[in-house]
């Protein structure tokens, strides 16, 4: 599942409501950091050859021509959303672009929220950490408390520090949302869970740690590029939530 424009949608989100979408990765393929075995991108080594990323004089003027049409039709939407075909904030003009985002949402839709979507892997650059502090909501991703359960599940590239991540994070001071996956399964040979009560306890305690305003934690919905991968049932969800919720921070569930 990628995206080939810019600018995509906007599409209704169960957790954001109608979100326009920001695709800063190249058109015509995964750009990312991370290898995630659940991915709906799927495999980096199958992604974008060229890594031609859009400039930011093109994602501004894609940006202003959709808020435009959308103002003219009375469907503006309630998020502005970086995600896309990969990490948004690798971009090396991130900050910028994220500032004129801002400046268009004022002018074209003021109401509108300006989301990013992030492995946090760059929050501990200064300008990516300005220029999230500079988004309306900022959903960073953590799966696991464990520094060998991330590498497994999502195959971070060379350097990355989990604990390192972890400090820079705090610098929020809970001022972001967590989202978390949960699942299950095989993955060349090596058994994949992130829900066990070792994983729950170190998770919570984590949470518990960052204290974000908000945790959202979901599971498998679409194929994955590892297939011996499995959902972890939704009342098991549903109890995470609870813990969650017993440390007074909002939870939100995608089954």
């Amino acid at each position: 599942m990628l995206f080939h424009q810019i600018i995509y949608g906007p599409i209704y989100s169960r957790r954001l409501g109608l979100s326009l979408g920001v695709n800063l990765s190249p058109a015509n393929g995964k750009w990312c950091n991370f290898d995630c075995i659940y991915c709906e991108c799927g495999w980096n080594k199958d992604g974008a050859l060229d890594k031609q990323l859009p400039t930011t004089q093109e994602v501004n003027r894609a940006l202003e021509q959709k808020l435009s049409e959308l103002a003219i039709q009375n469907k503006l939407p309630d998020v502005i959303t970086f995600s896309g075909n990969g990490e948004p904030s690798l971009h090396p003009d991130f900050k910028r672009i994220i500032e004129n985002t801002v400046a268009l949402r004022n002018r074209y839709a003021p109401k509108a929220k300006v989301c990013v979507l992030s492995n946090a892997t760059q929050v501990h650059r200064p300008e990516v950490f300005e220029a999230l502090l500079a988004a309306d909501k900022r959903i960073l991703k953590i799966d696991s408390a464990f520094p060998e359960s991330v590498s497994l599940i999502d195959q971070p590239a060379a350097g990355y520090d989990l604990a390192e991540t972890i400090k820079a994070i705090q610098g929020f001071k809970g001022d972001f949302s967590l989202q978390t996956i949960f699942l299950r399964g095989i993955y060349q040979g090596m058994t994949v869970n992130n829900a066990t009560a070792a994983e729950r306890e170190a998770w919570i305690a984590l949470v518990k740690k960052l204290h974000p305003k908000e945790v959202m934690i979901y599971t498998i919905d679409r194929p994955t590029p590892a297939p011996h991968l499995i959902k972890v049932p939704l009342p098991e969800l549903k109890a995470i939530a609870d813990e969650v919720a017993a440390l007074g921070i909002a939870v939100d569930i995608a089954g």
